[in-house]
């Protein structure tokens, strides 16, 4: 195995995240506004329409929006990351229904992960999840939440970016909600 480097994503990187998300029809399409943005505006604009809007976020707003992992020099991974403010879809759902909606600036949210599948079981997203925490702690966040799979294994086919409940138990988040039988949200506390 060679050496794997997170990296916040800057304006200079986003041609390794170009190849990255390439290496996948969801990413590719995606582009990590899922959780930012409407369905309908979502599909109106296309993978070409999410990116720039991605790139218009990433311009727009003060913090990262997101870590690329690297193995070797080749980017192979990737987590969102970012004020839970900034995913305005995911906190609208049921998973965050009842939540303090004036700490939505504080804490921060790690909605999605990807890692490229000849990179996969190498520990890329626990690497990942582990410089979000640090990146959120560094920028004044007072918790990072998720909302993984509850247990260790995929429940339906969608939605398998946001992880699994092993993956957020090892990097000492706690269960602080179970909106279903299928999902959890997680938080670790970076700060009273």
């Amino acid at each position: 195995m060679g050496e794997i480097t997170i990296k916040p994503l800057t304006l200079d990187l986003l041609p390794d995240l170009d190849a990255l998300f390439k290496t996948s029809a969801e990413t590719k399409r995606c582009w990590c506004m899922w959780f930012i943005t409407s369905v309908k505006q979502y599909q109106a604009d296309g993978p070409a329409g999410n990116r720039q809007s991605f790139l218009d976020l990433m311009e727009s707003e003060g913090e990262p929006m997101g870590l690329l992992a690297y193995l070797d020099e080749r980017p192979v991974g990737w987590c969102a990351i970012g004020p839970r403010s900034r995913y305005a879809r995911a906190i609208k759902t049921p998973t965050y229904k009842g939540r303090d909606k004036d700490l939505d600036d504080k804490i921060w949210l790690a909605p999605c992960f990807y890692v490229d599948k000849d990179a996969r079981g190498l520990g890329i997203a626990d690497k990942l999840l582990e410089k979000a925490v640090e990146l959120a702690q560094d920028r004044g966040a007072t918790a990072v939440d998720g909302f993984p799979f509850a247990g260790s294994k995929r429940q339906n086919k969608g939605d398998v970016q946001v992880g699994f409940e092993p993956l957020f138990a090892g990097r000492d988040f706690e269960t602080i909600r179970t909106p279903s039988a299928k999902r959890i949200v997680v938080r670790r506390t970076l700060r009273e």
